[in-house]
């Protein structure tokens, strides 16, 4: 405030003013009355009823450390991770009990980076129905109040600030006696929360004994590629050859932590098409089996890269296969008991697309926002069909925009000659001349010399590499194991 123009009576009556508020005596205030939501800040998990469910839901993976939880730090969060989370904030399950205390199961794990359209869960939550009204068995909890019937949280909930109600603090009243009404919205619940990148997709009750993992009968991968300097008929009659039951232990990686002694799959069927509706032209390994090695799809597409390259022969497969002379096999074909030293495939195309149950196992459930809440409750607004549109709308801009700068370039900078593939260029590598040799995920292994992988450097039987883990990492996780058992005794 200036003073500068003020006269002496008013800066006499300024500075009295200012006194008297000095000397005022203070009034105390009186705080409000406590809310009586806040009274209760412990939540009772054993007062209310479980149910087991399976979980359907996709997620982005270039975005996360990979599918499962673990124990040590990770640069990126992981999806179980964040899914548990999502759970817990809810109160649907007990963060305290970790992934025991829901019996947790997945259905097939991811890697770093890889991706999946349909990954399936199954866990304890809990519901909103009475005990009798569930229709799978849920194990009691440890209290007495679990057959008491109760009020439906949802109602509990009112008046708050969501569906859920202020679940940072957890400030819900114990249960009342009341009949139960619906079940939770568990989907809409859980994409309240959780990040655009991980959408649940449905969910659905499941019996009591039903897991996630065990239940499976297949699993169905996709891998995204380029045809750049590939021959895509040679690749598709590669991947025709890894149809049947085989010992895949040569497209996989070894894990002795696993202690894995047989390496035998079924592959149900692997082909390769067109992606429908992209206007560049991708294709897709369509790959489908009951179970899958570490890594194994990812080794495959490496070989199939090879292949479409020219460089090596759709054969290969079948001598990749064939891992122990039997009457079946061609004798002609050398026996390759151990893997051949070569790059995987990148993970970012891969994406577990779907998983596949028995008939009666599973009826999925899938609940839509309500149209006045869509844009205030939904971190993207509108439904779920609408939330992944605008997704994948706003990932065509980036790639329309990728697509000028290219032609930018062009314009000064001419592309480097195509040398691959060799059944189309007709060249001979000599040694000297580099070749962008495939790896997925637009990564190259820039090389001259090509070595067979037939010729390449062999890996350690997989028996040998399994004794060396218990000799050494095992034995010593055995012994630290013992301690903690040891004092726990005392």
């Amino acid at each position: 405030m200036a003073y500068e123009n003020w006269s002496k009576e008013d800066l006499v009556a300024r500075l009295t003013l200012l006194e008297a508020e000095k000397e005022a005596p203070r009034v105390a205030i009186t705080p409000p009355p406590p809310n009586p939501r806040r009274l209760w800040k412990t939540f009772d998990f054993s007062s209310y009823p479980r149910r087991k469910i399976a979980l359907k839901f996709c997620y982005s993976g270039w975005e996360y450390n990979g599918l499962a939880i673990q124990t040590d730090p990770t640069p990126l969060p992981t999806v179980e991770g964040v899914i548990f989370d999502a759970l817990g904030k809810a109160k649907l399950i007990d963060p305290d009990a970790g992934l025991e205390g829901c019996g947790w199961e997945r259905c097939g794990r991811t890697d770093r980076g890889v991706s999946a359209g349909g990954q399936v869960i199954s866990l304890w939550v809990r519901s909103a129905l009475n005990n009798a009204s569930i229709a799978s068995d849920s194990p009691p909890l440890p209290s007495s109040k679990n057959d008491i019937p109760l009020v439906d949280p949802e109602d509990a909930f009112a008046g708050l600030d969501d569906d859920f109600g202020s679940l940072d603090d957890m400030d819900i009243p114990p249960p009342v006696k009341a009949p139960s009404k619906s079940e939770h919205s568990y989907t809409l619940i859980l994409n309240r929360i959780l990040p655009p990148t991980i959408r649940i997709l449905a969910w659905s009750p499941v019996a009591s004994d039903f897991s996630a993992r065990f239940n499976c009968k297949s699993r169905h991968y996709k891998y995204f590629f380029a045809t750049d300097n590939l021959d895509i008929s040679l690749m598709r009659e590669a991947a025709t050859r890894l149809v049947g039951l085989h010992d895949f232990r040569n497209f996989c990686k070894l894990d002795p932590a696993k202690q894995l002694t047989t390496y035998v799959r079924r592959v149900m069927s692997a082909e390769i098409s067109p992606v429908e509706g992209s206007p560049s032209g991708m294709h897709v390994l369509d790959l489908t089996g009951s179970a899958f090695l570490y890594h194994q799809v990812r080794h495959i597409m490496a070989v199939l890269f090879l292949v479409g390259s020219g460089l090596e022969f759709p054969s290969v497969v079948t001598t990749l296969l064939n891992v122990a002379p039997n009457a079946e096999s061609d004798p002609t074909l050398p026996v390759v008991d151990t893997k051949p030293e070569y790059q995987m495939a990148d993970g970012l195309p891969l994406m577990l697309y779907a998983c596949h149950f028995g008939a009666g196992d599973l009826d999925w459930q899938v609940e839509e926002e309500a149209a006045g809440d869509a844009d205030t409750l939904s971190p993207l607004g509108g439904g779920l069909y609408h939330q992944l549109h605008s997704i994948q709308a706003r990932s065509q801009i980036y790639s329309t925009l990728n697509a000028e700068f290219l032609r930018a370039a062009a314009a000064r900078h001419a592309p480097p000659p195509a040398r691959l593939p060799l059944s189309a260029t007709g060249f001979v590598p000599d040694g000297k001349t580099p070749m962008n040799v495939p790896l997925g995920g637009a990564e190259f292994r820039r090389s001259a010399k090509y070595v067979p992988l037939l010729e390449r450097n062999r890996g350690e039987h997989f028996e040998v590499v399994n004794e060396r883990w218990r000799l050494g990492k095992g034995a010593r996780r055995d012994e630290r194991r013992k301690a903690v058992e040891d004092e726990g005794d005392e």
